[in-house]
């Protein structure tokens, strides 16, 4: 709201600024001696003239045009304009013959009754024209950044339950095993959970924020599986990238994926998450086995993790991001490539 207002103050300013300069031209650009004339216009006539054109600009930009030109009024808009341009050629004359009517003894001069208030009606249409274009891209504009933003937010919904899911699903377990486990992993659930709640409601979140819930939900996984899977966590953020932000919740559906996948009906299962900063570059890896036999048993919304990330970066990141998916040999691997702000 505060842009839209500083543009439309910007507005009245141009305009007070160009008929200033229109007024004032003989002024400006002529001397006392000569009357200020432009040419055989005397100055007088010439400002006199300038405030009938502002009335031909502003009545055809704001009135005439917006309301009549258009399929169903247009022969209406003709009359109009036709009226508009006789009522300023006699006002004009009327103008010149009470007080200058040494004008008229220039048949040179007697161009400047029409001539200018043509021009003035023209370059209104050109005016509204432009005006209308900006406007209409503009809400264009607004228009696909709330339907941006409402698909951002319905992406955002899926995440939470989706994750919530997948790590009740793995509580489970541990419950089953009645592991002493069980009591730390809801603990962390928590806090994992408090994050979702009260933090990724926000537009961005801080890098570290991100970090220290991908690092929770890892050692979540941890305390779960215990050594029967190998799991290698690589999170390195430099002392000075504290400050970069993220989408939240970005990173968590690709390690969630490797989990969900690379563990199960295989041996030796095993899982790398690794990420750096560098230079404004976030490079994210995940890579672990999976046996691709098995693999189709598991449920539907194993992709509802992997879709979604990969349609808010290219929401939010188009063309700032490349991310590359390698399922060869058994082993399934991701590489992000993001660049931070």
């Amino acid at each position: 709201m505060k842009r839209t207002l500083n543009f439309k103050y910007i507005g009245y300013a141009l305009h007070v600024l160009v008929w200033g300069v229109v007024l004032l031209f003989p002024y400006l650009v002529s001397n006392s001696a000569s009357g200020y004339r432009i040419g055989m216009i005397p100055g007088r006539l010439f400002t006199a003239t300038v405030f009938i054109h502002m009335g031909i600009f502003y009545g055809n930009a704001f009135y005439l045009y917006p309301k009549l030109c258009n399929r169903r009024w247009w022969w209406l808009y003709v009359i109009s304009a036709v009226l508009v341009l006789i009522a300023s050629h006699q006002v004009k004359f009327f103008i010149i013959a009470a007080w200058f009517p040494d004008v008229l003894k220039n048949t040179a001069a007697t161009r400047f009754v029409l001539v200018p208030s043509l021009v003035a009606f023209i370059v209104s249409i050109i005016y509204r024209r432009i005006v209308d274009k900006i406007r209409f891209e503009q809400e264009l504009k607004e228009k696909r950044a709330e339907q941006l933003s409402a698909e951002l937010k319905f992406l955002r919904s899926q995440i939470s339950p989706h994750f919530l899911f997948n790590v009740l699903t793995n509580l489970v377990s541990l419950a089953r095993k009645k592991s002493d486990r069980l009591e730390q992993s809801l603990i962390m659930l928590a806090d994992l959970m408090r994050y979702m709640l009260y933090e990724t409601g926000e537009k961005k979140v801080e890098l570290v924020k991100e970090i220290e819930y991908l690092n929770s939900y890892i050692a979540l996984q941890k305390l779960r599986f215990g050594d029967d899977v190998a799991i290698d966590s690589t999170i390195k953020l430099n002392n000075g990238d504290e400050h970069y932000t993220i989408e939240p919740m970005l990173l968590i559906p690709f390690v969630e994926n490797a989990f969900k996948h690379g563990t199960g009906y295989i041996k030796h299962p095993h899982i790398a998450v690794k990420l750096l900063v560098d230079n404004e570059l976030l490079v994210f890896e995940v890579l672990n086995s999976f046996d691709r036999a098995h693999d189709i048993s598991k449920d539907e919304s194993s992709g509802i993790g992997l879709s979604n990330v990969k349609a808010r970066l290219d929401m939010l990141y188009k063309n700032n991001y490349s991310l590359a998916v390698n399922d060869s040999n058994n082993l399934f691997h991701i590489s992000l490539t993001l660049k931070l702000t």
